[in-house]
This record gives structure tokens, sequence and C-alpha cells, in this order.
């Protein structure tokens, strides 16, 4: 899975996607300074984990991950190929969501592309450039599917229909995830690849001496507040974080870092809320599979069945599949730490294959072949 990060130039996508990372993508002060996309794999923070390590110890653990694409900077008239933008939105494209950086703080060290800080403005500007991108492949495909419906392609009428809906959606600049598509419109609409029907979670870039009370309640502070009711009303999520502070933790050790936020009032990283809300955006769960060799996180969508699970783990596992012995992540606490114990108070279930897994179910897949 993929998350692309976006946003007008100089709004701290670079160095976000650093301390997300730890990739070393170039981040200075001027427009433009990423060009091609920068990759990097970061592992999902689990705390459950740990509890697992402690129980079984395991030679090693694996955890999760998600893989995120640091995109250029986009610029007003971006769907018309301004600042390299027909390359950038391409790249936009290829993500299965989107993190969309906007810059909620003042600052005479670093410029700011359009001159002043305006987070709904700047919002606004990459929502038009995306909705406008869409609007040129729904027009193309309209003209055409118009065209085939009046010499008598009947099966394309409910395709006719949903272009329609979407066509002054888009034409408004507004986002197509805002547009209501019925379950039989869907696979049209997925096979349009559209940039605003991804998913989107919008970061606020905050100073730092904000950033406690930005998170425990946006609407209070002025710079982030309207960006918080606009993504509000969309449905869409919201993040608050500190650029310089998440590069500074990032250069920390865990338990440095955890001292570090807890003078600061904060429960977690910004960077760590930003990867679980990625990991939530895309309807995953987490499974775990536990033994002497290997404690494991694995990653599934939320409607996954067992077979689905055991096809992660091996094709072999899920082709012979018999039964899953499974135990929620809650009941092995309970347990006290020990699979035994949970077997002792029947908490490990035999499961068939479609069983639809659990975020925390700890799985023994039964198999043969």
């Amino acid at each position: 899975m993929q998350v692309g990060i976006v946003g007008l130039p100089n709004v701290g996508k670079s160095t976000l996607f650093n301390a997300l990372t730890a990739a070393g993508a170039e981040a200075s002060n001027y427009p433009f300074c990423t060009i091609d996309p920068n990759l990097g794999v970061v592992a999902v923070p689990d705390d459950r984990l740990d509890v697992l390590r402690e129980a079984f110890q395991p030679d090693k653990v694996t955890a999760t991950s998600i893989e995120f694409v640091d995109i250029a900077g986009l610029v007003k008239g971006a769907s018309q190929g301004e600042g390299l933008g027909n390359q950038f939105l391409s790249h936009v494209r290829t993500v299965d969501a989107i993190v969309h950086i906007v810059r909620c703080f003042p600052s005479t060290d670093v410029v700011h592309v359009l001159g002043s800080v305006d987070p709904l403005r700047d919002k606004e500007i990459i929502d038009t450039e995306l909705a406008l991108a869409d609007l040129a492949v729904v027009e193309k495909r309209h003209a055409r599917v118009a065209k085939q419906v009046q010499g008598g392609r009947k099966e394309l009428a409910i395709e006719l229909s949903t272009l329609e809906k979407l066509l002054p959606a888009l034409a408004a600049g507004e986002p197509a995830r805002t547009v209501a598509i019925a379950d039989d419109e869907r696979p049209a609409v997925r096979s349009y690849g559209l940039l605003t029907r991804k998913p989107i979670i919008y970061c606020a870039n905050v100073a730092e001496d904000v950033l406690a009370e930005a998170v425990r309640d946006p609407m209070s502070v002025p710079e982030v507040a309207p960006l918080a009711k606009a993504a509000a009303a969309e449905g869409a999520g919201l993040v608050e974080v500190c650029g310089d502070l998440e590069a500074e933790l990032a250069t920390l050790s865990r338990e440095d870092r955890h001292a570090f936020l807890t003078d600061l009032g904060l429960p977690e990283s910004g960077l760590r809320r930003v990867i679980h809300a990625a990991y939530d955006l895309l309807g995953l769960v987490t499974f775990f599979t536990t033994g002497p060799k290997e404690v494991r996180a694995w990653t599934i969508q939320r409607s996954g069945t067992a077979v689905d699970a055991a096809d992660k783990v091996h094709t072999d596992m899920a082709r012979g599949f018999i039964r899953a012995e499974i135990v929620g992540y809650d009941d092995f606490v309970r347990a006290e730490n020990s699979l035994q114990r949970a077997r002792e108070m029947g908490l490990v279930r035999n499961e068939g294959r479609d069983y639809v897994v659990a975020d925390g179910d700890i799985i023994y897949v039964k198999f043969n072949v």
C-alpha cells in the first residue's frame, strides 16, 4: 500500500517524509526541491508487538509497514502543466491514499510560494488542481460513453449517469469523493483512477508553541480551525504535526522521545498519528503470527477472511487451509500473556475459512498440501 504526501512547495512535505522514514530526502528552503518522488517504507508502530516479544521470546520481531511517497510540490495551474504539474499529478495517480500537508505556521525564515500563509486557500488550490485533472478525465470519458449509448450500447447507461453526477462536482472544484456513488456504479468509477476519489488525510503543519493545543482542540487554534472545519465537512481525517519538532524527535532514542513528548503534554508523536491514520484510512487491520523463530504483524483488509490471512503468510497455507486457531489479543492479555493459559480458559477458537479477521487476532493456521 502506498500513501502519497502532497501539498504546495515549501509546506514541509520532505521534512515530514524524512522524519517518517529517515530516508534522507533533500529538504531545502526553495520551491521544487523535490522533483522525482522519494519512496520510504515505514514500520507501523504497534505496542502489542512488545508484549508478544516478551511472551514468546522469538529470534526476531517484524512489524507491518506502509510505503510513503514524497511527491513534488503542486502549484496553481498544475492541471495545465504548470510547475511540471502533469508529471507530478501522474505520481499521485499511482498511490492508494493521500496525506495533504498544509502549512499552518507563519515564518520569516521559510518562504511561502504565494507570499503569505493561508491554510484554507492552500488546501483549495491543491483540491482544485486535482479536481480539474479529474474533470479532464471524466469529460473525455463522458463524450465517448454518451456517443456509445446513443448508438445503442444500453449497458453503458449506468456509467453515463455516473459520469453525469461527477461532472458538475468536478467542474465546481469539488472532490469526487463527495459525490454519492451507488454500488453498481463503483466499478466504472474505480477504472477512472480519479485523484479526488482517493481517501485523504489533511496534515496541519503547525508551530511548536501551538502543537499541544492543536492536538487537543484544533478548532481553538486560529491557524488550524478553518482547515479542521473544511476537513470535517468533507469527511476527511485531520492530523496536527510540527515538522521541525518531528525532525528533532526522529534523532532521539525511544526513551528520550517518550520523555520529550511527555514534557510537551503529547501522548504520542505526530508522525505516529499520521501512520496510524493512514493505516486506518486504507481500511487495514493487523493480525499476528507467533512462534520461537518470529513474531510478526501482518496487514489485511478489514473485511479479510481467515483464508485471506493464510494467503498473506504463504500461498500453500491458503491452498491447503483446514482451519485457523485464533485468540484475540485482548483475550491473550487476559490470559496473562500465555497461550497455554488462553487454551485452558477456552479463549482459543477454531474458525473456518470464511471467518472475518479482527484487528489483533493471533492466528495459527492448520493446513495440508
